[in-house]
């Protein structure tokens, strides 16, 4: 039986989840909200046959939608989940950051306790073809991982509608809006939760000459974080944002006393230069300790599913697994807990940054 997608927000995040579902063999696209007028425009060549919607109250009302994607602005996502806390409750995926303010943490976890259905936070790093591999192979390599270390160099945030990325009251800020993936990470590979994070990071030169009504942007475009966790675990991130000819975009390394593996991810296909060649393909390195022997080999991705996004095809990988959900046949993957998780640390490096100080959980 097809199911239908209600698609709250289809700026530049949500046509990538467009592309997808139409890749998805029982779902569609069957309802959309984007209030501007430009998007929708192009979300329409994308699902021509969708109703769409010209206000919040109007899609909300629509008793034939199955399932609920969330793929507005940041700042949004915690009062669009009340608002579909009182409706009956459908399934929902949410993209990345669950909420934006740590003052929100209180009415997430009432939503969480209120909300019946199913809530999927939309962490497509998780689903990355490479760093699935990764995770899976872990444990036999190193012997247990002690320490975990991420690097993320990267090109500027993008333009997005009315340019409300380029504020930290809109996205949470950098670590808050782009971390939150590498933080969820750091928990998942550790099965730990943290116990102190530090950090310090800035702004150095993205969108400084840049101005809004006579404002500047305050979105940090790089930092560093070391994160504690509960099993002594150390994990560490390195972001830049403004390294965009990088080869790979990620480099993430897990290491234990028996060896170290990595995976090397490259950026969106999209921005590779055409005169240097075809762009790179993921790849996982095993070193082991007692040098037995260097491996490299490829993780290559369907060149259909990679065409339809810029995060290795894993926001594919996902809804076919949100699909399970949505048909009773497991539990989401990513839970509120996760994203509430990933939120915490986010907002405790830019804290520890802001400060100076560590901030111990």
């Amino acid at each position: 039986m097809i199911k239908r997608y209600g698609i709250i927000g289809c700026g530049m995040m949500g046509q990538e989840h467009l592309r997808n579902i139409n890749l998805i063999n029982d779902a569609i696209a069957y309802a959309i909200y984007e209030p501007n007028i430009n998007m929708q425009k192009m979300a329409k060549k994308l699902a021509p046959n969708a109703k769409f919607y010209d206000s919040l109250d109007k899609i909300l009302s629509d008793e034939n939608i199955d399932c609920w994607l969330i793929v507005s602005p940041n700042h949004l996502h915690m009062d669009q989940l009340e608002q579909l806390a009182g409706i009956p409750h459908r399934p929902i995926l949410v993209e990345k950051p669950l909420f934006t303010e740590i003052k929100h943490l209180e009415r997430i976890k009432n939503f969480s306790i209120k909300y019946s259905a199913p809530v999927w936070v939309a962490m497509e790093y998780r689903y990355m073809p490479p760093i699935a591999e990764l995770i899976k192979r872990q444990n036999n390599v190193t012997g247990g991982i002690k320490m975990l270390s991420i690097r993320e160099h990267r090109f500027p945030f993008l333009p997005k509608v009315d340019d409300w990325n380029r504020f930290n009251k809109n996205s949470g800020g950098t670590f808050v809006e782009k971390c939150c993936h590498f933080f969820d990470l750091m928990r998942l590979i550790t099965g730990s939760n943290p116990t102190k994070i530090m950090a310090s990071g800035g702004q150095a030169v993205n969108h400084l000459k840049e101005n809004y009504s006579g404002l500047v942007p305050d979105i940090w475009d790089h930092g560093y974080v070391i994160v504690e966790f509960e099993n002594n675990m150390r994990a560490m991130l390195e972001l830049c944002m403004f390294a965009e000819g990088a080869k790979y975009q990620e480099e993430i390394s897990i290491t234990g006393d028996t060896g170290k593996i990595e995976a090397f991810v490259p950026g969106p296909a999209r921005f590779w230069p055409k005169k240097l060649g075809a762009p790179p393909i993921p790849k996982i390195v095993v070193s082991p300790r007692d040098k037995s022997g260097l491996r490299e080999f490829d993780v290559p991705v369907d060149e259909m599913i990679l065409e339809a996004g810029d995060h290795n095809g894993s926001t594919f990988y996902q809804h076919q697994k949100f699909m399970r959900v949505v048909d009773g046949h497991q539990s989401p993957e990513v839970t509120l807990n996760d994203g509430i998780w990933a939120v915490r640390m986010g907002n405790a490096a830019q804290v520890s940054a802001e400060t100076g100080k560590v901030v111990n959980f």
